[in-house]
């Protein structure tokens, strides 16, 4: 292996990498991915490991993962043990955070990384997003509109067959549906609800994908059958190789997870798409002496300027529906549970409350008996400005079971953000209970508020004991896993490290398609646009291989 010289390197098999990939290949790129974690079957998807929770808390499931390595893993709102072998053992993959700033850090390390764990929602952005400099003064542009998206965007939708409506949100774009997606009953009575008593709030079905049957996700399988990849899976890569003559990348260096030995492969080009944190780790531990501060951190913004969205997570009850159903938009799969709900995007902009923050939830989908209020919960997520002080270094001090330096992660809310999350917390408040609804609690990183019967009222006493003492290391910041920034892109080499193609300018042989290169956090759901600009920034590659290809040559021939 490291006497073959591939045209593309990718490094990493979720969202970005999964479409870089299926994008080199159909270039007709020999391309190698190295995916840090194993291999996937259909043993992992074992029907029998889908069990009803002991409780709604699931306070059970949660601490037997954390005996069995998961601390951090298993605080995530939504986890459950059928998916815990999809989260990484924190143990081995530890991380460090200032005292008065945690962060929780969501991940998992398998071929096809969190598209196997996420919720499979994936919704366009908006200029709202994009151009919010223009629009608010805060924050920055980015380098890209979303007329330039669109079209990325429907080649991403097209591919992977989403489900959903045309709704005509001048907040979320609509796009490319193979499907229909429904509402439930009471999710139809809630909509009339409020678009009646608010008619520039939007309560829209879910744009989202269906589980897999194949498991492995499209567009790898896709570019699998082009015979131009192959992949290589327990590959931990420790650093990127370059040239010192020139600064370019040469390939990876990786330890073998199973053995620990070390390895070198050599790419032409080199696509990072490891998901934004262990991205930016990988790039500072890439350091050399063409690159001292870090590859691609000429600027000193390499690390900063990272972002999560801010969170708050609310439960109850809708007493106008009663009971629950089913919703048959998707066909049934045998290991995970039906999708769908009600999203409610950012407020039309003749809506007095409008906010940068929007909301996703369902109404009457939990099994409720039917002469009950139906459930509802719902998440929010807020926009998180760019702030250079909330970065990721390496933490010299800790490593990890491949004794690599541990990433340090500052991300820390502002008075602007403070603020923003309470007009989110008090809109949520106010819209369930305008409508009929009656919330038990609402929460967020600024501590928890129960209502009523309080927080899921028919669990056990200690299981509600351990919610409440354990709400803030749950709800904290990184809670909403839309983590962004840290190799932000931009028009200016001096105060950006990727250009407007994802291309690092102090290595332009490099591209970064993950979330990493986000200059803003948006409200939405990161991952189409992640993949949109994965598919965007490789079909640019063409030139840069044949530029670096004739810089190759002439380093040889001078030789």
């Amino acid at each position: 292996m490291s006497q073959t010289v591939y045209d593309a390197l990718v490094i990493g098999s979720g969202a970005a990498g999964s479409f870089a990939a299926k994008e080199l290949t159909a270039q007709g790129l020999s391309v190698l991915l190295l995916e840090a974690g194993r291999a996937v079957t259909q043993d992992d998807f074992d029907p029998a490991r889908k069990k009803e929770p002991a409780s709604s808390i699931n306070i059970w499931e949660r601490a037997r993962a954390t005996i069995k390595g998961q601390p951090i893993q298993a605080r995530a709102a939504f986890f459950t043990e059928r998916f815990s072998h999809f989260f990484v053992n924190d143990r081995k993959n530890p991380y460090t955070t200032p005292k008065d700033a945690p962060f929780l850090w969501i991940r998992g390390r398998q071929a096809g990384g969190r598209l196997h764990s996420f919720g499979r929602v994936l919704l366009r952005w908006t200029d709202d997003d994009f151009k919010i400099r223009s629009r608010t003064g805060k924050g920055v542009d980015w380098p890209v509109s979303y007329d330039e998206l669109a079209p990325y965007y429907a080649e991403v939708e097209s591919c992977l067959g989403l489900y959903g409506n045309k709704d005509g949100v001048e907040t979320l774009p609509d796009g490319i549906y193979a499907h229909p997606a429904d509402l439930t009953p009471a999710e139809e009575i809630f909509k009339k609800e409020v678009e009646g008593r608010w008619p520039e709030r939007r309560v829209v079905s879910w744009r989202y994908i269906a589980p897999d049957a194949e498991r492995t996700p499209k567009p790898l399988r896709e570019a699998l059958a082009t015979g131009r990849l192959t992949i290589r899976h327990d590959a931990i890569v420790r650093r990127i190789t370059t040239d010192d003559r020139n600064g370019r990348a040469t390939g990876a260096e990786f330890i073998d997870r199973l053995t620990g030995d070390v390895e070198n492969v050599h790419a032409t080009l080199v696509v990072l798409a490891a998901s934004p944190i262990e991205s930016v780790r990988l790039l500072l531990n890439s350091a050399s002496a063409r690159h001292p501060e870090g590859l691609g951190n000429s600027s000193g913004t390499l690390g900063r300027y990272f972002m999560d969205q801010l969170p708050c997570l609310a439960f109850g009850s809708f007493p106008k529906a009663k009971g629950w159903a089913h919703d048959a938009s998707a066909p049934t799969d045998p290991f995970y549970n039906p999708s769908g709900g009600i999203f409610i995007p950012r407020f039309g902009r003749g809506d007095a409350a409008r906010g940068d923050f929007d909301y996703q939830g369902s109404v009457g989908r939990s099994p409720t008996p039917g002469d009950q209020p139906s459930r509802l919960a719902f998440f929010g997520f807020g926009r998180m400005l760019p702030n250079a002080d909330n970065r990721i270094t390496l933490d010299a001090r800790r490593r990890d079971a491949w004794n690599i330096p541990v990433p340090h992660i500052r991300c820390a809310m502002y008075d602007e953000e403070r603020a923003l999350l309470a007009q989110q917390e008090e809109t949520m408040i106010d819209l369930v209970q305008a409508v009929g609804g009656e919330l038990e609690f609402i929460g967020s990183p600024t501590g928890l508020k129960e209502m009523g019967r309080g927080a899921f009222p028919d669990a056990d006493p200690f299981s509600r004991f351990m919610f409440r003492k354990w709400f803030r290391k749950t709800m904290c910041v990184g809670a909403a896993i839309h983590e962004t920034g840290g190799a932000r892109m931009g028009d200016d080499p001096e105060n950006s490290v990727l250009n407007p193609y994802n291309q690092l300018w102090d290595a332009p042989n490099v591209i970064v398609t993950d979330a990493s290169a986000f200059p803003g956090s948006g409200i939405a759901g990161t991952t189409l646009t992640v993949m949109a600009l994965a598919i965007r920034a490789c079909r640019n590659l063409g030139p840069i291989l044949r530029e670096t290809r004739r810089q190759s040559t002439a380093t040889s021939d001078a030789k």
